[in-house]
């Protein structure tokens, strides 16, 4: 019954390979890379998790509809695997109201608005934007619409890219200054 699909099966037992593969060649590997390959096998087991729903609907349905496949509804381990972030930072991002899953008792869920949300607000820290900023820039969609939230976008990113200029001439003038430094005390000890 599960040989419905063959494209379906044929991935599953290639994730399972990967998965054999990757941890099959353990010996001599730094622990920084046993890091990265468990962090890959959360993440291959999160998609092939999805290819065993896929394939159980293929079966039962006889197709994957669209909105199945666009509809996304990740756990709280999923959501930091997915995104790459600690637990604790979810729950911070959860607490300082960033993000706000669907709870059912004790578990959360991350539909596609908090995965949309997650891209922004790592996006925003790695442009080195504070959290309240993305907070503030978030509520602006909520409660003015796309439109005000591109104008906000732009004003802050002319303030960010400013901060950065000025941080990149002073880093410039350590630098410059660093090595006239080592370069005087390198020629008195000649």
């Amino acid at each position: 019954m599960l040989l419905a699909d063959d494209g379906h099966v044929a991935s599953g037992f290639l994730f399972l390979f990967a998965f054999k593969t990757i941890f099959a060649a353990n010996v001599g590997i730094s622990i920084i890379d046993r890091i990265h390959q468990k962090r890959l096998f959360v993440h291959l087991l999160v998609v092939s998790q999805r290819l065993v729903i896929a394939l159980i609907k293929t079966t039962y349905y006889g197709q994957i509809t669209e909105k199945s496949m666009t509809n996304i509804r990740l756990t709280f381990k999923e959501m930091c695997a997915k995104f790459d972030v600690t637990p604790r930072t979810l729950r911070y991002y959860e607490y300082i109201e960033l993000l706000s899953p669907e709870r059912e008792g004790r578990s959360r869920f991350y539909g596609n608005q908090e995965c949309a949300r997650m891209t922004l607000i790592l996006r925003g820290r790695r442009f080195g934007f504070s959290l309240e900023d993305i907070r503030q820039w978030l509520l602006i969609y909520e409660k003015e619409g796309t439109q005000a939230q591109m104008k906000a976008w732009v004003e802050l990113a002319d303030q960010q890219l400013s901060e950065l200029d000025d941080q990149r001439k002073q880093l410039d003038e350590t630098i410059v200054e660093l090595r006239k430094l080592r370069d005087d005390t390198r020629n008195s000890i000649n």
